[in-house]
């Protein structure tokens, strides 16, 4: 993969937030003052946050809760944006991200799936195209006409992940998703990532679940105390994250 240029580049990447306020700053703060100094009250998911992925890599990012594993995700997924440093993405990205999020309770499953692979820029032709591959990958073919609000909490994830995953860009980024549902959707879940892994897509992965690590990643990098301490093979990463979570 050398020489290739890299499809997610973070350089000097910095998150913040507030603790009184539960959230990020708002529109008059982005106009007051320095980024660079923290305000009574404001912390730093993480911060000076740099590395590059290269087409085809397939990275895991481990950290204890609250260390701003999520938020890194969501920075690159382009749902925040940082106050410190640049990141840069080329190429579009499917975001198995709050995976049922953006669902339309009072409309259809066959609604809901036009409307979700629509925003995520699939057209109507694609869609009716891959409508019936996306169905039966759920297994919900005899609730296409069901209101989503009816659907169990396991057949959500079902066709959010069946949608989402059959989105044709280059980028793949996944938050937990993969610690729900029931065993064996779970497992065609994890075959459907690395059909997609083995056609050259990216991964961006974050869970707690080293088994699921170790699986899907060959690299692998470590978030503490709102900085990257570690970033190298999966194998040591894990390693020393484990020694230091448990010393």
């Amino acid at each position: 993969m050398s020489g290739q240029a890299p499809v997610i580049s973070v350089v000097d990447a910095g998150i913040r937030f507030r603790r009184n306020r539960g959230g990020r700053r708002n529109f008059k703060d982005l106009f007051s003052g320095s980024t660079r100094r923290s305000r009574p009250g404001e912390f730093w998911a993480f911060r000076n946050v740099s590395f590059d992925v290269s087409p085809g890599e397939a990275i895991g990012v481990v950290g204890r809760n609250g260390q701003g594993k999520s938020t890194l995700l969501k920075l690159v997924a382009g749902v925040v944006l940082p106050d410190e440093g640049q990141v840069t993405v080329a190429g579009g990205v499917a975001p198995l991200i709050e995976i049922t999020g953006g669902f339309v309770n009072d409309l259809t499953v066959r609604d809901n799936v036009f409307l979700t692979a629509g925003l995520h820029g699939m057209t109507r032709r694609e869609i009716e195209a891959r409508f019936d591959d996306i169905i039966e990958f759920a297994e919900i073919s005899d609730f296409i006409d069901t209101p989503y609000k009816h659907l169990s909490s396991g057949m959500k994830v079902r066709i959010a992940f069946s949608v989402i995953s059959m989105l044709e860009e280059p980028i793949i980024l996944v938050d937990e998703v993969l610690a729900v549902g029931d065993r064996g959707f779970r497992e065609k879940c994890y075959k459907r990532i690395e059909e997609l892994l083995a056609g050259g897509r990216t991964l961006f992965f974050v869970s707690h679940n080293e088994k699921d690590l170790r699986r899907f990643c060959t690299r692998g990098l470590y978030l503490d105390k709102g900085k990257l301490v570690l970033d190298g093979p999966i194998n040591e990463v894990l390693d020393r994250y484990n020694a230091e979570y448990h010393s």
